[in-house]
């Protein structure tokens, strides 16, 4: 493995203590999870927005949804701000930077800042939302109401709340040694995952063909699970995915009506008189088979391991296979949902149509195999971003090597 002098990312060639690693684990956990509690609230504020549109109806900018929502990203930003400027402080002082923190170090403003990877991207996300929502407000104060998910804020608002939960992505697998940086992973994958289809219903008024929000559900539901599961390469991770996702499902089904009915009452405002029972929207739209999708994912990966199968055909077999799942799965989910009233598939067809069978499982296959290609060259790069930091007892300099990875499917998995 290639080596680099540890003053390459701290600007020294000091090394740190025999033993000892470069940063403490608490601040690094600490910093690690406020960005990840920011990005959940952010989560729980949407789908509450969301909620409140459907029951009672327009709303101002100022309301307790808006502030659960922006105040989420504030605090992801202030946290990334901090870590960054830990890392600045430590690269000044000459100690050696600790990429398992973060990711790898990055120079900001020629060097002004030392910026981690995922804090870089978190915090440029937050930086962008906070940006956004006076753009948001500027059109409550232009429009009034807002009626609208899929307005130019919101849209913009939407793309950088999911940056600030990639860079969540980035720092707890950069930190997939430590049993937190696991665990985080296997809690941030989950929420992007719920998020990222509401980027996509951006483009629902543009295709009256195939349904972006479902696209959007088996692209990002198989790309990033294979994609931390590659980089984490630890057994059952695709199932601790798949579960924490169910456990974000049912809360938010309870929680999001729930709350938009109190807060209408709290403030005083009726409820849509046509109002009718239905399913809360966002969580009704997060995949509620995952977890037999992650099944047959461990399967696949079990088999591939024991059997010696291509590390080059493996991923895009398993993502057609979890895509075609997937997309069949949505479609019996939206007439459950739905009351088996039937509904249109991503062809504009009945839910319950041969011909719409065949068209979700060849969209599923398509995206699926698209998905698994790309997971897995995102977790070489998850992989590479991680480097680890040898200090020899020895007076010579400490070396930065980077940490073992692999896309290969065959090899062992960790326990």
């Amino acid at each position: 493995m290639a080596s680099v002098p540890t003053s390459t990312l701290a600007g020294s060639g000091q090394s740190s203590p025999p033993g000892r690693p470069p940063q403490r684990q608490l601040p690094a956990a600490a910093g690690a999870f406020v960005v990840l509690i920011g990005t959940v609230i952010s989560l729980i504020g949407i789908s509450w927005d969301i909620e409140w549109h459907v029951d009672v109806g327009p709303d101002t900018f100022f309301t307790l949804s808006h502030l659960l929502l922006y105040s989420g990203s504030a605090i992801a930003g202030v946290a990334s701000l901090v870590m960054v400027l830990r890392a600045t402080a430590a690269q000044r002082a000459g100690r050696p930077a600790d990429p398992a923190v973060g990711g790898s170090p990055v120079r900001v403003l020629g060097g002004t800042f030392t910026a981690p990877l995922g804090y870089l991207v978190s915090g440029t996300g937050a930086a962008l939302f906070l940006m956004y929502g006076l753009m948001d407000l500027w059109w409550h104060s232009l429009y009034g109401f807002d009626a609208v998910l899929n307005s130019p804020p919101h849209v913009a608002l939407f793309i950088s709340i999911s940056l600030t939960m990639v860079g969540s992505i980035i720092v707890f697998t950069a930190a997939r040694e430590q049993m937190w940086g696991r665990v985080g992973a296997i809690v941030a994958t989950p929420v992007l995952m719920t998020f990222c289809p509401l980027t996509t219903y951006a483009f629902q008024g543009l295709s009256q063909t195939i349904d972006p929000q479902l696209a959007g559900n088996i692209f990002f539901s198989v790309c990033l699970t294979l994609t931390v599961a590659v980089a984490l390469h630890r057994r059952g991770s695709v199932l601790a995915i798949a579960a924490v996702l169910g456990a974000m499902q049912l809360f938010l089904w309870w929680f999001s009506p729930w709350a938009a009915k109190w807060y209408a009452g709290y403030v005083g405002l009726p409820l849509r008189d046509n109002l009718v029972s239905m399913a809360p929207v966002l969580p009704s739209g997060i995949p509620m088979f995952m977890l037999g999708v992650a099944l047959v994912i461990e399967v696949l990966l079990l088999t591939g391991r024991r059997q010696g199968w291509s590390a080059r055909w493996l991923p895009q077999l398993i993502g057609a296979v979890a895509g075609i799942l997937v997309s069949l799965s949505m479609l019996l989910q939206t007439s459950l949902v739905s009351g088996g009233g039937g509904g249109g598939g991503p062809m504009g067809q009945s839910g319950t149509s041969a011909t719409t069978l065949l068209t979700d499982a060849l969209l599923g296959l398509v995206i699926g195999t698209l998905a698994g290609y790309l997971g897995s060259r995102f977790a070489v790069l998850l992989q590479l971003n991680t480097v680890t930091t040898d200090s020899p007892a020895t007076g010579s300099p400490a070396t930065v090597t980077t940490a073992p990875f692999t896309t290969d499917f065959t090899a062992p998995e960790g326990s």
